[in-house]
């Protein structure tokens, strides 16, 4: 596969970040080019998750990256965002692993954890030593989390967990999963929900990986049981009351998919760059017709503004600033412009871009799962909405 001309010859991006910025990207990409890249074609073919690589990224710091303290590496929102950029322009996977690990499991010990829990917890996931995952979505719907049949009940000097949970990241692989039940004793609706730690080796914890999936092949999804789980009274998070628990978490995960989704979408558009100059039809490149280059443009236009969308709004967390609204807005239009540029850049590669020597339909494969995750297109639209009007279209 040709390698494309950088895209930052155009838009010089690098000089909007400090060097520390540029470090972790640099160190990001180095990992995904060299660790990833050469095997994922095979991986997203076979449905392999490489678990080996686990540690490598706790080595590397990328693990719980923005939190400080218990091994973690304490760095900036922008430094976490550029990581994420570099991962996904991989595979959406592999951002998917360091943004469950980190941004949803090791948020919710981070954020609502006891002490004793953050030590016993944090440190081995920072290395890689330890997975978790973060079991809140149900079979029947994910985007009414309110609604959740999963419970837990006081029994004795613990706590009993019934239900179920659908497309759980790394559920099968994890060593502690974050459990979010309805409490009855605590009232109804979305009031009643804590967060559980919950060792996967709990009896009646069983996890099992989705199959039939036609994105994110190289990733793990699973179907969680939670028949007659009983755990200590210490697995109860106890700084997380109601559904702003969850949505704490989610709202770190979503920053990351902000400058994720355009990893992918870089890809594909320096893959078809690429393409463009050494393709000939007509007796010269492709890329010397008005059409191929105006569809480059329209690319790294939505490329370059994502970033500098992305860029913002990773200021205004390092700020404290950032609400849930504007991550909102970098969540759907990174994501939805993603795929517009898959689709674009497949088109340039004509039906060699079918193929798996090129990355692009794998990158817009599995941006239809990070399209659905963490805030469909709709949930977004009516979050926004919602800001905008002050009501509530839910």
């Amino acid at each position: 596969m040709t390698t494309a001309p950088r895209i930052d010859q155009v838009f010089d991006f690098d000089a909007l970040l400090t060097d520390e910025e540029r470090a972790w990207q640099q160190k990001a990409r180095a990992f995904a080019q060299e660790r990833i890249l050469p095997v994922i074609e095979e991986d997203f073919e076979n449905k392999h998750f490489r678990r080996e690589l686990i540690p490598q990224l706790g080595a590397a710091g990328f693990l719980g990256m923005h939190i400080k303290g218990y091994g973690c590496a304490g760095a900036g929102a922008v430094s976490y965002g550029l990581v994420c950029l570099e991962l996904e322009a991989a595979d959406s996977g592999w951002r998917t692993f360091v943004s469950v690990q980190g941004s949803l499991a090791m948020s919710a010990i981070s954020k609502y954890g006891s002490e004793e829990q953050k030590e016993r917890w944090l440190p081995g996931m920072a290395a890689g030593e330890l997975v978790g995952c973060f079991a809140l979505t149900e079979p029947q719907g994910g985007s009414d989390p309110a609604a959740m049949t999963t419970t837990a009940r006081r029994d004795g000097d613990g706590w009993v967990i019934d239900g179920a949970k659908r497309w759980i990241g790394l559920a099968s692989l994890a060593d502690v999963a974050v459990v979010w039940a309805r409490v009855p004793e605590f009232g109804e609706g979305g009031k009643a929900v804590r967060g559980f730690l919950v060792p996967t080796q709990t009896p009646g914890f069983t996890a099992t990986p989705i199959d039939g999936k036609l994105s994110m092949r190289a990733s793990v999804q699973c179907d969680i049981s939670l028949e007659g789980v009983r755990v200590d009274a210490d697995a109860l998070l106890p700084g997380a009351e109601g559904l702003s628990g969850p949505f704490g978490c989610l709202n770190e995960a979503r920053y990351g998919i902000v400058w994720g989704a355009m990893g992918a979408a870089r890809s594909c558009l320096e893959v078809a760059l690429g393409r463009s100059i050494t393709r000939e039809v007509f007796g010269k490149p492709i890329g010397a017709n008005q059409l191929t280059q105006a569809k480059l443009a329209d690319m790294l236009l939505e490329v370059e503004k994502g970033m500098l969308l992305a860029l913002h709004l990773g200021r205004l967390k390092e700020r404290g600033a950032l609400t849930p609204a504007q991550i909102s807005v970098g969540k759907l239009n990174s994501v939805r412009e993603a795929l517009e540029i898959a689709h674009q850049a497949r088109t340039i590669l004509g039906g060699d871009g079918i193929t798996n020597a090129f990355p692009i339909m794998r990158h817009a494969a599995n941006l239809e799962s990070v399209r659905t995750y963490e805030g469909t297109d709709e949930i977004h639209q009516l979050v926004l909405g919602r800001a905008m009007t002050g009501l509530n279209a839910f």
